[in-house]
């Protein structure tokens, strides 16, 4: 188990290091495989198994991301990467990929739209993402996830 994040309000521990691929169009494929990686171009490459302490509210969750679990990477609209970075920035990835598994799966955090942000913010905290593109994808996601994302 490794300690991802922790501070006096939340923990995050992976049972294992998180291993991201990206996804090759390839000449063989069909045209909806290729339109899946065009869409999905990261790839979870193991079980990811994930336990979130809520530290405010004593509340554990666990949930495991499934080897072949794919993901866009961080939802950056293109007219904002000169000011937060690429959807594709590998420090976003990690965070990425746990917050869009959530979204997904709301039920593994109890459906809890404030801890998915909260979760998403210190996995850019522990990829060094500083603190005004963090604020600045915090807000965003909370935002979209609010008025978009059918959260309760």
């Amino acid at each position: 188990m490794e300690v991802w994040y922790n501070n006096k309000n939340l923990k995050i521990i992976f049972a294992s290091e998180p291993r991201i691929g990206v996804r090759y169009i390839l000449p063989s494929l069909t045209s909806s495989e290729k339109k899946s990686i065009k869409k999905y171009p990261f790839i979870n490459k193991t079980d990811l198994s994930v336990e979130v302490s809520d530290l405010r509210n004593n509340k554990i969750y666990g949930f495991k991301i499934p080897k072949g679990y794919c993901f866009d990477g961080a939802s950056v609209p293109r007219f904002f990467w000169r000011i937060i970075g690429s959807n594709t920035d590998n420090k976003f990835l990690v965070a990425a990929m746990i917050h869009d598994y959530m979204c997904e799966n709301h039920s593994c955090i109890n459906n809890d739209r404030i801890l998915s942000t909260e979760i998403f913010n210190a996995l850019l905290e522990v990829s060094e993402v500083s603190a005004f593109k963090r604020y600045l994808m915090k807000t965003s996601v909370n935002l979209f996830q609010k008025f978009f994302c059918s959260w309760k």
